[in-house]
């Protein structure tokens, strides 16, 4: 899975646009994007199809940015269900530095987690590898 970008933006008309066009112009695909905005300041959270010229990119521009390693994590879709997850990650020492919701199913949301420490995000979470995720028990 590729790196997920949790890119600092000023909060003001075209800015993810200027973004979106300055990773378009050097053929990078953005295969998830998920943002949010509170003041002066926005934030997108963003996959893409080339790690090290998403990375290019965003030097270039000179946005400040975190990138992590991404964990796919089932979390029970009810009332709770995030706050379990995020707890045991916080109980490991992991910082989460964004997340993106990719999907729901029979009762799970499927999210993915940008984190700054996967191995131990997976331990916390008693996964085993990226795609065997759960916190249900």
């Amino acid at each position: 899975m590729a790196r997920q970008f949790v890119v600092q933006l000023d909060n003001r008309p075209g800015e993810l646009a200027h973004l979106a066009r300055a990773l378009a112009a050097r053929g990078i695909d953005i295969r998830r994007i998920a943002g949010a905005g509170a003041g002066d300041v926005g934030c997108a959270f963003i996959t893409t199809s080339d790690d090290a010229a998403t990375r290019e990119v965003l030097h270039g521009l000179g946005h400040a940015f975190v990138e992590g390693d991404p964990v796919l994590v089932e979390v029970r879709d009810e009332p709770g269900g995030l706050a379990d997850a995020a707890e045991r990650l916080a109980a490991a020492g992991v910082n989460i530095c964004g997340t993106l919701v990719i999907g729901r199913r029979g009762g799970v949301v499927e999210m993915v987690f940008c984190v700054d420490d996967a191995a131990r995000a997976h331990a916390a979470l008693r996964q085993t590898n990226v795609e065997a995720v759960g916190v249900g028990d």
